[in-house]
């Protein structure tokens, strides 16, 4: 798990374009941590997920795509990925991140950097709550929609982890009052503070 400032030292394809840029405002963010891409890859691989989930899905032709075909199995990819378990260090590694960010209790959200799709939760020690939070982000990926714009764009439905943020409070609305401060088209911000610069 990383701070923002941690975040920064990486490259936009590891932790987004968006990420790097709110870490240059780390004063104005609110608690918050980067989950990198490396968590959820491990989690995909200790679940048996890819293999799973190529299984699944291998129905669907990417040349000749059968909607009636990918709407429920999508549905199942998605509750594939929301009802597998995270190895127990995985969790405590990520339970501990959480109280090290400050976000073990009250409310928080997580989304992509680059995305305005968000999950909530009302998070109590030790951070169930944020844990189911980020594994129904996830399974966003795996969603109708999802699915078809990648088969649309790629042909496949194969897809690389991508790092998660989690903020503190409810999601941001446009702030533009901060986006004029900040010189920037849109500015999220939530009570607690900048939540997002997409």
């Amino acid at each position: 798990m990383l701070t923002f400032a941690e975040a920064a030292r990486f490259p936009d394809a590891l932790v987004g374009a968006e990420t790097r840029r709110l870490a240059t405002h780390a004063a104005r963010l609110p608690a918050a941590m980067v989950v990198p891409p490396a968590f959820e890859e491990g989690f995909y691989r200790a679940a048996n997920l890819p293999e799973q989930l190529r299984n699944l899905l291998a129905p669907i032709q990417p040349t000749r795509i059968d909607e009636d075909l990918l709407e429920p199995l999508a549905e199942r990819a998605g509750t594939l990925i929301r009802t597998s378990y995270l190895a127990d260090d995985a969790v405590q590694l990520f339970y501990r991140a959480l109280r090290n960010a400050g976000l073990t209790l009250g409310d928080l959200h997580a989304r992509r950097p680059g995305s305005r799709e968000v999950e909530t939760a009302h998070v109590t020690p030790p951070g169930t709550a944020a844990l189911h939070a980020l594994k129904r982000l996830w399974a966003q990926d795996w969603t109708f929609d999802a699915l078809l714009t990648r088969l649309d764009d790629t042909g496949s439905v194969g897809l690389e982890a991508r790092a998660t943020l989690l903020f503190a409070g409810p999601p941001g609305l446009p702030d533009a009052g901060q986006a004029a401060e900040l010189g920037v088209p849109v500015a999220l911000a939530n009570s607690l503070g900048l939540v997002g610069l997409p």
